[in-house]
């Protein structure tokens, strides 16, 4: 069985996905987003040890030429994550798939389903895929939460063992995708047209940022292909709190600007709109 980096576990959770749910969150991402709010997840931990000097609690050593965490130490300041110049944190555990089960069956009676986020979880799809089909034994959902840069055509046993997809839609022009996160967007807009075509995408996210990204046309764009569907579309205030303020620092959209939003998606034949 494979295995993968795991940065964080919450066992119940109310926003990743329909119904309670136990949300895990694994390291390593595909994109480097200007408005990430949890940049800790982009990379691997490079063992620099800069980490270690500033921890309060000495939580942190280098041993053989690694950054060791001691979770029992640990004090959760995140004094590690602030200091770290590589958008990492040494608070990740490697984790097999009979020791993310062990945990899942502790909540199982009191949760609808499982779903991976990250970072990009699907980075780790042969992991999830062993994951999910034990999952499934439970009569737990199984979703992914992702940025969609693989291109999921090559990726059949993710698909076909997901129950349903999360799909981030970070914006609908290129220039305006590379700006933002580095990289283009084909195979993001390849993957959303495949997986409405199989009936596996339950929710479709787009940040809404002023001043960076020309909102009213992705909003626009994504609704008429989720018109008439039953596919729910998230439109997320940015916000600043966890952001690198050094990459990105402008003002939240207003109240009154998401609801325009809102109902210009509902107008062109979204079913369901929500804003966070």
């Amino acid at each position: 069985m494979s295995e993968a980096l795991v940065n964080k576990i919450i066992p119940f959770s109310n926003v990743d996905g329909p119904g309670n749910r136990t949300a895990v969150f694994l390291q390593g991402c595909n994109l480097n987003c200007l408005y990430c709010h949890n940049p800790e997840t982009i990379n691997i931990c490079n063992n620099c040890g800069k980490c270690v000097t500033g921890c309060p609690a000495d939580a942190l050593e280098i041993s053989n030429g690694r950054v060791i965490w001691d979770s029992d130490k640990c004090i959760n300041c995140d004094t590690c994550i602030k200091v770290c110049p590589n958008s990492s944190t040494p608070k990740v555990k490697k984790y097999s798939v009979k020791e993310v089960m062990k945990i899942i069956l502790e909540y199982k009676n009191f949760i609808s389903g499982i779903t991976f986020s990250g970072g990009e979880c699907t980075l780790n799809h042969q992991f999830i895929v062993e994951v999910f089909k034990e999952v499934h034994k439970y009569g737990l959902t199984c979703f992914v939460d992702t940025n969609g840069f693989l291109d999921f055509e090559n990726l059949p046993e993710l698909v076909k063992n997901t129950d349903k997809f999360m799909l981030d839609i970070k914006a609908w022009d290129s220039s305006e995708h590379i700006k933002l996160t580095g990289k283009d967007n084909n195979i993001i807009k390849k993957n959303l047209e495949y997986l409405i075509k199989l009936d596996k995408i339950y929710e479709i996210r787009t940040v809404v940022v002023p001043e960076i990204l020309d909102n009213e046309n992705s909003v626009v764009n994504v609704s008429e292909i989720l018109s008439g569907t039953e596919i729910q579309y998230k439109l997320i205030k940015f916000r600043k709190n966890g952001v690198r303020l050094n990459l990105i620092n402008v003002d939240m959209a207003t109240d009154s600007y998401m609801e325009k939003l809102k109902n210009r998606a509902i107008e062109i034949g979204v079913k369901k709109v929500v804003i966070t």
